[in-house]
Parts: C-alpha cells; sequence; structure tokens
C-alpha cells in the first residue's frame, strides 16, 4: 500500500477531491494549512502575505492504484505555475485499525 499526500492550493482542493473520489478512493483526509514555497504569495491590504493558503489531501491506496491516484491529482491540479503544489508518495508497512485494535501488514 502506499500513502499519497498532495499539497495543493485550496481553489483546486474540491477538485482534486472529486477525480480521487471517481476512482474509486474512499479514505481521504483534508487538512486546511498554511506554507511557503517557490510559488507567489499574494499580497492582502498591501502587503505580501507570510503564506499561501494550501490544503493537505491524504490517501491510501493499493500498489495498483497509484499511478491512476497521481495523475487524477495532478490533473485536476495543474496550471502549469509554481504554485500548483507537490505530491509525495511513500510506502505503508503497517496500518491499525483504533476500534478494533487490528494490525494490518502490507
Amino acid at each position: 500500500m502506499q500513502r499519497i499526500e498532495a499539497i495543493v492550493p485550496y481553489e483546486v482542493s474540491k477538485n482534486v477531491v472529486e477525480e480521487l473520489r471517481k476512482l474509486g478512493v474512499d479514505g481521504i483526509t483534508l487538512v486546511e494549512s498554511r506554507g511557503q514555497g517557490e510559488g507567489e504569495r499574494p499580497e492582502i491590504m498591501g502587503k505580501q502575505a507570510e503564506y499561501n493558503t494550501m490544503d493537505l489531501i491524504i490517501t491510501v491506496v493499493n500498489d495498483s492504484m497509484v499511478n491512476s491516484a497521481v495523475s487524477a491529482i495532478m490533473d485536476a491540479a495543474h496550471t502549469g505555475e509554481k504554485k500548483d503544489g507537490k505530491i509525495f508518495v511513500t510506502d505503508v508497512r503497517e496500518t491499525y485499525d483504533i476500534s478494533s485494535k487490528q494490525k494490518f501488514i502490507e
């Protein structure tokens, strides 16, 4: 299994989640956040904002779905500008269900 974390501008996060749902991705966590990167930050009341408003979208998918999930995120979030965000994919070795205290090993 793979954990996919996508940091995208809040304006496109709804589209990203919709595209993941179309693929059959069930479990999605969305965290509203602020961040700094290479993209320009907005100007508010004559001053440049310290952070951009970004959303962190987290999901875990089977290995076979990684490429299609990453492609869906890219298609939904891509504008060609530096502020489009980043995607991180990492291995998930173990998961635990808190309510049943069951351990799952991939």
